[in-house]
């Protein structure tokens, strides 16, 4: 039985009707950039994300957003052209930049912190919990009197103790950025990620649980002014046809995008719902001493955008697997600081220990919409005869 570790073409086979209506509805509209599929998917995704848990409007959120300046029952969006513009543009729009530091797990996908270093600010690396979460502890023992932000990256779709880093953003007026690429729809304390901070930055890369066929991003917040400057940036600066009030970007999320995300969106309870059972299956019957599984923690809702486990022998167990013809992708082989593209911020190998094991050990098995009982069944078995 051959097993791929990522499959992308049953997800389009289940609702291949509506993703073609939608393609041909844009193709005939004649209205290709920022139209009325954006502008809908943008209220649509908006609305998705004041929902809790059990479909359930939530009249305020626990989060870092200035109450006084916008409602913090209401959530606002702005379609991006990809995950690392919803970042770099989404930070800039909070005034962070050269001198400001921002602090982030340092076992994190590159994309978080070039958010980060574009904007001139300088990422003060922390290292992971035993989930592969953000270190909460080490939060505040990295604070200085450069510290403007916090980013918390919502990794494999796991969710960490939001309130207690909402409570850490208070506490020393630091504002907070979720990077929320592989969690759509997780929670906590029935709560959607992206909506405890000033910013939620997606990704909608096909390979996401909400992807879609091609590059595309968003950024949510509370605050509509945030947004409204996000939508001016995005368009060259323009908030009018030919107007530009400042020096902007051409970060748009196009109307075939939009209109395929809108399908997609209708999908994603049942979506993460598929991908909750095939992780809880993995949990419960993976039993190798050698291999270590993933938590879900006590309040938490994780969308499993990835089933990451850790082994000491994982080079040996890669080769096992593809014996076995089991695919396996390691999320991520070098982490940030020891990239050839942040040499100049000096750091040395060993500075980040924990971040350095786990991206020795880390390796993603196959999890996908669509896999089979049979496919699954068959992972476990050779797992736990390694």
């Amino acid at each position: 039985m051959k097993i791929l570790a990522n499959r992308m073409d049953l997800g389009f086979q289940k609702h291949q009707a509506e993703y073609e209506e939608a393609v041909l509805r844009v193709l005939r509209s004649g209205w290709y950039i920022l139209g009325n599929e954006l502008k809908t998917f943008e209220e649509e995704f908006a609305s998705y994300n004041e929902f809790g848990s059990d479909n359930r409007r939530l009249e305020s959120f626990d989060c870092t957003a200035n109450t006084d300046d916008c409602d913090t029952s209401k959530v606002y969006c702005a379609g991006l052209a990809s995950g690392l513009d919803a970042l770099w543009i989404g930070i800039r729009m909070l005034g962070i930049g050269a001198g400001d530091e921002v602090i982030v797990q340092g076992n994190t996908y590159i994309a978080s912190v070039m958010g980060i270093t574009m904007n001139g600010a300088t990422p003060i690396f922390v290292e992971p919990d035993e989930n592969s979460q953000i270190d909460i502890d080490a939060i505040e023992r990295s604070i200085t009197d450069k510290t403007k932000a916090v980013m918390v990256v919502h990794l494999y779709g796991q969710v960490t103790d939001m309130t207690r880093i909402v409570d850490i953003c208070k506490k020393h007026g630091l504002f907070l950025i979720e990077d929320c690429a592989q969690a759509h729809g997780a929670m906590w304390k029935g709560q959607k990620v992206g909506t405890f901070g000033d910013v939620g930055c997606f990704s909608f890369y096909p390979t996401k649980n909400m992807g879609a066929f091609g590059d595309a991003g968003a950024v949510i917040a509370h605050d509509p002014k945030l947004i409204d400057d996000v939508k001016t940036y995005r368009n060259y600066g323009s908030h009018k046809h030919y107007y530009n009030k400042v020096v902007g970007a051409n970060s748009r999320l196009d109307e075939m995008q939009a209109a395929l995300l809108r399908v997609r969106l209708k999908y994603m309870d049942e979506i993460t719902n598929e991908r909750r059972n095939l992780a809880r299956r993995y949990c419960d019957r993976i039993s190798n001493p050698n291999i270590i599984t993933p938590i879900e923690i006590d309040n938490s809702y994780s969308v499993w955008h990835q089933y990451v486990i850790r082994c000491k022998e994982r080079d040996k167990l890669i080769t096992y697997l593809n014996e076995k013809e089991i695919g396996s992708i390691i999320h991520y082989p070098v982490p940030p600081h020891l990239q050839e593209a942040y040499a100049y911020l000096g750091h040395k190998e060993g500075e980040y220990p924990i971040t350095e094991e786990y991206a020795h050990e880390v390796l993603s098995i196959p999890m996908y919409n669509g896999m089979s009982i049979e496919e699954q069944d068959y992972v476990i078995e050779v797992l736990n005869k390694f």
